[in-house]
């Protein structure tokens, strides 16, 4: 029996040998990540934008909406806002851009902190997909949206903001005015009308979500506030604080905390995960493994949990309509840090 007792004595002080060298070891590894991160400086992104700016000519500016094809493709910028909150750009860090599908998580965060998770998702899917962001053919066999970030899902997540005309997008402006702490930002009144006259294929989804009864609606003033909200101009510093806002359990970059839920933050951040690139979500979660958000202005706003955000412009697209240059910065940035979710 004694014999018993002192094996016992002797296995757990082993086991807990073994538990406090894990420990020190886990706590060992933070600490290793937070000094490599804390050597992210200006010259650092300096030479990742370089390494990575003539990319830009695998890919080609969009020009569907007329006005978006009148950006210079070789335009280049990368922003992030550090663990401290700091903002480091490089870059055309003054190159204003639409924001275009990056709006989509905005849009989503108001709708549900208004109406709740499941009332807006009991009108769309959670699902990934490997369709075409504007995709629609499932409207007429299921009756509802993939994911909110798909134009369908998107467009009736901004009809399900509370308010009366203009309202649903006065919300969005003044939220990421209030994110970026830049109340200079506003719409392009160029885009919009451009993405008005052609949004022809929106403008079906929009009739057929009326139909369905998903939209309740007397004219297009729903829609209309979905071609504003996608014409938002923003920087690639705007677009590392919103990377950052979500990252924080939606909490801005300088510490305040109106908005804060972590709830919230861990759904918008699973939605990016899982369909923020559009049909190229799969992959690019394979090779970059971190919450991020396109647009097809050029833009992509990325969350690092707990850590930092990132924004990226340059405007040349590929095939799936993500901005190919600000891909590769992306990839070689979280790369050199080892900020993939799944290292």
């Amino acid at each position: 029996m004694i014999k018993n007792y002192i094996t016992s004595i002797f296995l757990a002080y082993s086991i807990f040998s073994i538990s406090a060298t894990s420990t020190i070891c886990y706590a060992q590894n933070n600490k290793h990540v937070k000094t490599e991160l804390s050597s992210l400086n200006k010259e650092v992104l300096d030479n990742i934008l370089n390494d990575n700016k003539a990319s830009y000519k695998n890919g080609i500016v969009a020009d569907y909406i007329p006005e978006l094809g009148k950006m210079e493709a070789q335009k280049i910028a990368l922003s992030v806002v550090n663990e401290d909150g700091k903002v480091i750009s490089v870059g055309d860090v003054n190159q204003k851009f639409t924001i275009q599908s990056i709006s989509k998580i905005i849009a989503l965060m108001i709708a549900v902190n208004e109406k709740g998770e499941q009332n807006i998702f009991d009108k769309m899917g959670y699902y990934g997909t490997d369709k075409p962001f504007n995709y629609f053919a499932n409207l007429e066999g299921n009756g509802k949206p993939l994911n909110p970030l798909m134009n369908a899902g998107a467009i009736l997540t901004t009809s399900l903001i509370d308010g009366e005309g203009e309202i649903p997008f006065r919300k969005i402006l003044e939220t990421i005015r209030y994110i970026t702490k830049n109340n200079t930002i506003d719409y392009s009144k160029t885009v919009y009308n451009s993405e008005k006259e052609t949004g022809h294929r929106n403008r079906g989804m929009f009739y057929i979500m009326k139909n369905s009864g998903l939209i309740e609606a007397t004219d297009e003033e729903k829609l209309n506030n979905y071609f504003k909200q996608c014409s938002i101009e923003v920087t690639a510093e705007d677009l590392a604080k919103i990377g950052y806002f979500f990252g924080h359990q939606c909490t801005r970059f300088d510490g305040d905390t109106k908005y804060k839920n972590s709830e919230v933050s861990q759904l918008i951040q699973s939605i990016m995960l899982t369909a923020g690139m559009y049909e190229y979500s799969g992959e690019y979660s394979r090779n970059v493994g971190l919450p991020s958000k396109s647009g097809v202005g050029g833009g992509i706003t990325v969350s690092v949990p707990n850590k930092i955000g990132i924004g990226v412009f340059s405007p040349a697209l590929d095939k799936q309509g993500n901005s190919v240059a600000g891909y590769n910065m992306i990839l070689e940035l979280v790369k050199k840090y080892n900020l993939s979710l799944f290292n």
